[in-house]
């Protein structure tokens, strides 16, 4: 029987579409895993160091100025001892009033004696950085044993004074108020107000009676000589630029060049050794009648204190040109 001529050919010799061939291709091409160079990755990982360490540098730059204020000031809310604890008559006093009615400045008034020999002033105290009004009760009562009123009152953020961050600029502004409480309130002139200042708060009182040519006088006990130390030369200040995210300076030296009232300075030695010790910052630069004393070691230098403040209000008319 003769082949059919109609049979198939093997399935090796069909013929090909050449479209689903190319499509193979083009499939097998958009499957291949893609390649990265390894420049790209370096660049890749080099930017995500620098983006985090930028990132970390900026925290640090946050963190600092907003907490920098604690390496200087060291507030307490707690008063443990008011001027009663001393057996002083006191008022408490509140000023410096926000919008809203509330007194950002909590203080005591405590009256001079009756009869008292320096009744004719006024003494506006400046407490330090540390603590609050309560741990100056002692030194409240010697300034009221010599015979003067007291104004004594506690920065924001220190005490029962309204919470804010202490700062050079809110410690001007507070005892400005003070000031005005005292003229203003109390209808005190300013001629018969005398600032005194204990540790940071001599630095500020300076700086007050640099403004205030027109006040009695200002003793300064114990100035720092350079505030900002405990802040700039913290380790941390290092790793950013710590005097541009920082205000506060207390620059004593520009404040006593442009000092016009009577000054008492008055300096605490630990030992006898220190009683010739150098003048303290900005005291050679006052050109107005000053004074400079330095207190015996403890416990002499209480009654030393009083004596030498008693005298120095005795003779202040003289040297301020007030007779």
């Amino acid at each position: 029987m003769p082949r059919n001529k109609t049979q198939s050919k093997p399935a090796s010799s069909w013929p090909v579409d050449s479209t689903e061939s190319a499509r193979g291709r083009v499939y097998a091409q958009q499957t291949a895993p893609p390649t990265v160079s390894a420049r790209w990755l370096l660049l890749a990982v080099g930017g995500s160091i620098v983006a985090a360490a930028a990132c970390a540098w900026g925290v640090l730059w946050l963190l600092f100025w907003q907490g920098s204020w604690q390496l200087l000031y060291h507030p307490s809310s707690t008063v443990a001892r008011t001027p009663a604890s001393a057996g002083l008559a006191f008022d408490a006093v509140s000023f410096a009033a926000t919008e809203a009615g509330e007194t950002r400045l909590k203080g005591w008034w405590i009256p001079a004696g009756a009869g008292a020999r320096q009744h004719r002033y006024t003494v506006l105290y400046l407490h330090g950085q540390d603590g609050n009004l309560g741990d100056s009760v002692d030194e409240l009562a010697a300034l009221h044993a010599a015979g003067a009123n007291v104004l004594a009152f506690d920065y924001r953020g220190y005490g029962q004074s309204l919470f804010e961050h202490p700062s050079e600029a809110r410690w001007r502004q507070d005892a400005t108020w003070a000031l005005a409480y005292l003229t203003d309130a109390r209808q005190i002139a300013a001629t018969s107000i005398v600032l005194y200042g204990k540790g940071l708060g001599a630095n500020l009182a300076l700086e007050l009676a640099a403004e205030h040519p027109e006040l009695a006088g200002v003793v300064v006990e114990s100035p720092l000589d350079d505030p900002l130390r405990a802040v700039f030369g913290d380790p941390r200040a290092r790793m950013v630029p710590a005097r541009l995210l920082v205000q506060d300076r207390y620059d004593t030296t520009a404040a006593t060049k442009r000092l016009r009232t009577p000054s008492l300075w008055l300096i605490a030695t630990a030992t006898p050794d220190q009683a010739a010790g150098r003048h303290p910052e900005g005291y050679d630069q006052v050109a107005a009648p000053k004074s400079l004393v330095r207190l015996a070691p403890m416990p002499d230098a209480s009654q030393q204190w009083s004596s030498v403040l008693s005298v120095w209000l005795d003779e202040l008319p003289s040297r301020s040109g007030i007779h």
